[in-house]
């Protein structure tokens, strides 16, 4: 294997295993959590993840650029970050409500930092910026990987995912320092509190396309983070027998349309693209809303595919309309500007809003929950019949009454963040104007 490849190989496992580990927890945290008497938890613990995405540039720019190598600074982060992970089982087990959120947050703070320093290798290591898709999509391979093992080991709901998380933490951890050497690209550089305040990219807001961009993408992840926080749940409700691996049908719609992009990016535009990704969010909840009191399954599969819909058109079309209007000199301001309001501000307001209405609106959801579980028998299965679960859907017998209750509390709960997604659309459809972000003047 000559230098080329072993670079190439080197970082597309980094990319597979990055996500393999996010994977490997996040997808079905909320079901975990509910099924384990920690519902309340469920938007504190997806609330680590905006926060750390609100610190990891501040990180970054202080200690990851100035004083260590990139890989030696991810290598320690995923380190420690993997035996947060491994303490989560017993605590969650103990009901240590306090001790989990912690955990959470612990583990977070030591991973989001490792995107963007995974990105700094790879980016420092190819001779053609154009390479890195070929690489990044090992993360969303990583990402259906883990979803698809999750599911086949029945765990889409056990505490044992976090023992998955923690040992792929700890394997990239190690492997982090086997990875091409990155020096710290600011060493020997003065401290510049501005550019670590993104003060420069905060200018940009000047602009009114851009600003109008910035608070829509704001806006828009409130509604976007009801997906992310409550769908396992939801799906579970719905006679889902592996939720885990059913959300990775979603991964896969995401490789698909990630190759896409510059097509659609030359015959739509930066603007339509972004509506198009807007308004997929809003018939993805229409569609759970409207399939759920029947649990029309053709309904929630689709509504399920449309992830690559939802999050390519929106978040990549977003960061290469950020990087063109960013000046050359603070490209990686803006993104991480970007970052922190939309996967910071905006998801952090709206796992607290989805928690919220989780909380008032569905009442029904918990004696649901129970009664599903009473009645599903525990059954050894072989791995082609916990494949088969990827696309199994059925629930036991339970009470009527309370499958129609938990089922409309459910159509209502949808609409709510569906109607959100299309006001915030329809802002951005009326406000945005930007010819130059295609090329025209």
């Amino acid at each position: 294997m000559n230098s080329s490849t072993s670079t190439t190989f080197r970082l597309s496992l980094m990319m597979f295993l990055q996500f393999f580990l996010w994977g490997s927890w996040f997808v079905t945290l909320g079901a975990c959590l509910d099924a384990n008497g920690m519902a309340g938890a469920i938007a504190a613990a997806y609330g680590s993840a905006p926060i750390a995405a609100i610190i990891a540039p501040l990180f970054l720019g202080l200690v990851a650029d100035r004083f260590f190598s990139s890989e030696r600074v991810m290598g320690v982060l995923l380190l420690v970050g993997g035996v947060a992970m491994f303490m989560v089982p017993g605590h969650l087990k103990g009901g240590d409500v306090e001790a989990v959120k912690t955990l959470f947050l612990v583990h977070m703070l030591c991973y989001m930092p490792t995107l963007a320093l995974g990105n700094s290798i790879a980016f420092a290591s190819i001779s053609d910026q154009s390479k890195f898709p070929a690489l990044r999509v090992w993360g969303t391979i990583g990402w259906i990987a883990a979803g698809l093992i999750t599911g086949f080991l029945g765990w889409s709901k056990s505490p044992n995912m976090f023992l998955l998380a923690g040992a792929s933490s700890v394997a990239l951890g190690v492997f982090s320092f086997f990875l091409p050497n990155t020096p710290p690209p600011a060493k020997g550089q003065p401290l510049n509190l501005g550019s670590l305040l993104m003060v420069d990219a905060f200018k940009l807001l000047a602009k009114p396309a851009f600003l109008v961009f910035i608070i829509c993408s704001t806006l828009i992840c409130i509604p976007l983070a009801y997906y992310y926080g409550t769908t396992s749940v939801f799906l579970s409700d719905m006679g889902f027998r592996q939720p885990a691996s059913s959300m990775s049908i979603g991964q896969m719609s995401e490789i698909i349309f990630m190759l896409l992009i510059p097509f659609f990016f030359r015959k739509l535009g930066v603007k339509w693209m972004i509506l198009v990704g807007m308004l997929a969010w809003v018939l993805r909840y229409v569609l759970f809303a409207f399939g759920a009191p029947d649990q029309v399954v053709w309904m929630l599969f689709l509504a399920i595919a449309l992830h690559g819909i939802c999050y390519d058109f929106f978040f990549v079309t977003g960061f290469i309309y950020a990087d063109k209007k960013a000046p050359v000199t603070v490209r990686s301001q803006v993104q991480s500007m970007l970052v922190f309001f939309t996967q910071g501000v905006g998801m952090y307001f709206g796992y607290k809003i989805a928690g919220a209405k989780m909380a008032s609106d569905l009442s029904a959801h918990g004696p649901l929950a129970e009664a599903i579980t009473t009645a599903s028998p525990v059954v050894e299965l072989s791995f082609g019949q916990q494949l088969a679960r990827m696309f199994s859907v059925g629930l036991p017998q339970v009470d009527a009454r309370l499958l129609s209750e938990a089922s409309g509390q459910w159509k209502a709960f949808w609409l709510f963040p569906a109607g959100m997604a299309a006001v915030v659309a329809v802002i951005f459809f009326l406000a945005f104007w930007d010819r130059s972000a295609d090329g025209n003047q």
